[in-house]
């Protein structure tokens, strides 16, 4: 008959092991203010929740692109150098949940402290420390009006839903989706009218045009290497 304990211990043993090896590391592309690309996977950071590339606050009784600064952070803050990302989940996106950190850095942490992202409460409160120490500074996002993330997001959505666009009844009549994407990847993975999967980055000649339907089986990606994992590829 096996010893519980034992069996207890090796298994905590092989977790820690998985958990070990569950690492990518690199130099990094920064995607905006919470989410970055290493070695060719898309990475989102573990436990915080920054200001959309899109948002914009107030400070100053004056709007103010903290989405933009808050992508110009993070960017400073990787500075080009290694990171090495430690493994916490994978989201619906197919992207990888890290914590990372440049040396003895880490960069969710960071962020939060310096008001340029808040605690991401619905998934974890490791940061809310950091929060507190932002908003009693009031630095970045603090230092005036604004709108949490995930607030914003839903507003966004809600807004389309409520009140489309010309653009989006236009597309309605013609049989296409315009729906807006809220949920931070840009790469539009369309699928034509000979059933070929191919997606357009932001640089494509086509992306303005491109409509995703995600009733037809289009999705979005948070980057080129995750959508041809899926099946897509890029235009000729």
């Amino acid at each position: 008959m096996q010893n519980p304990l034992l069996v207890m211990l090796l298994a905590a043993t092989v977790l820690s092991a998985g958990e070990a090896t569950a690492q990518i590391s690199g130099r990094a592309t920064v995607i905006d203010g919470d989410s970055l690309e290493v070695g060719g996977r898309s990475i989102r950071l573990f436990g915080i929740d920054a200001p959309e590339s899109g948002q914009e606050c107030r400070r100053a009784g004056r709007h103010w692109p903290c989405g933009a600064e808050a992508t110009r952070r993070l960017a400073a803050l990787v500075g080009g150098a290694r990171l090495v990302c430690t493994q916490r989940d994978i989201d619906d996106f197919d992207r990888v949940v890290a914590v990372c950190r440049r040396g003895g850095t880490d960069l969710g942490a960071e962020m939060v402290r310096t008001g340029f992202a808040l605690a991401y409460r619905q998934y974890s409160r490791e940061y809310v420390d950091e929060e507190a120490q932002a908003r009693g500074a009031r630095r970045g996002v603090w230092v005036g009006e604004f709108t949490r993330p995930w607030q914003w997001r839903r507003n966004l959505a809600r807004r389309d839903a409520a009140e489309p666009s010309a653009e989006r009844r236009t597309n309605r009549q013609s049989g296409a989706s315009g729906a807006r994407n809220t949920h931070r990847c840009r790469i539009k993975g369309n699928i034509n009218s000979d059933g070929e999967r191919i997606y357009h980055t932001t640089d494509s000649p086509a992306y303005a045009l491109t409509r995703i339907d995600e009733r037809r089986g289009e999705r979005w990606f948070c980057s080129e290497s995750a959508a041809r994992r899926a099946g897509w590829r890029s235009p000729r």
